[in-house]
């Protein structure tokens, strides 16, 4: 964790105690986001917290803005050095189902009855698939295939993420992974839906 030092004593900043809190969200859920508990984890006083923060509200907002940043933007971000759009697609996908599980997203998923993980949830969600939408229309596909094969494509992450969660001995392991893993990118990459426009 970096923060800055001022006249030899750390000082935390905002960023310090979203990312505290999306530790403690992936940890315990959205109820293990608890100010006296991030502050003891941080060695800090509550006047701290509310230093950077009105409440917890505000803390979970910034928290929910950094898992954006960290695990949407950034992504995106990476993807676009890739020049081709066909391989764009690609590259994603393999990413993005190389991961069986990711504890924070499904913790965040858990939680989408709060309103501000809910919210972000439904952003991020929508954002990822526009992005794979445009991947598809960018290799030729017609807007409304490529819309339809974005969101099979992200439902499948989405699957393959909620299974290894909740019943991973569903999922194949060592080499059937990876076979299974270059089936499902075969279907959403060589074998896109066909346009009904």
């Amino acid at each position: 964790m970096e923060v800055t030092r001022q006249r030899g004593k750390a000082r935390l900043q905002a960023e310090d105690w979203a990312a505290a809190a999306l530790r403690a969200i992936e940890a315990g859920g959205l109820e293990a986001v608890a100010v006296e508990r991030l502050a003891r984890e941080l060695g800090a006083t509550k006047g701290s917290f509310y230093w950077h923060f009105a409440n917890r509200r505000a803390l979970v907002e910034a928290a929910m803005g950094r898992w954006e940043q960290e695990q949407t933007d950034a992504v995106i971000d990476a993807m676009q050095r890739i020049e081709s759009p066909a391989r764009r697609l690609d590259e994603l996908l393999a990413v993005v189902l190389e991961h069986r599980v990711d504890p924070l997203e499904v913790a965040l998923l858990a939680a989408v009855q709060d309103p501000v993980v809910g919210d972000a949830v439904a952003r991020v969600t929508g954002r990822r698939i526009d992005y794979v939408a445009s991947l598809y229309h960018a290799t030729g596909m017609g807007e409304d295939a490529a819309y339809s094969s974005a969101v099979t494509a992200v439902a499948a992450y989405l699957g393959n993420m909620q299974l290894a969660h909740a019943a991973p001995a569903t999922l194949p392991t060592g080499d059937r992974w990876a076979a299974h893993r270059d089936r499902v990118r075969e279907m959403l990459v060589d074998r896109p839906v066909a346009d009904a426009t």
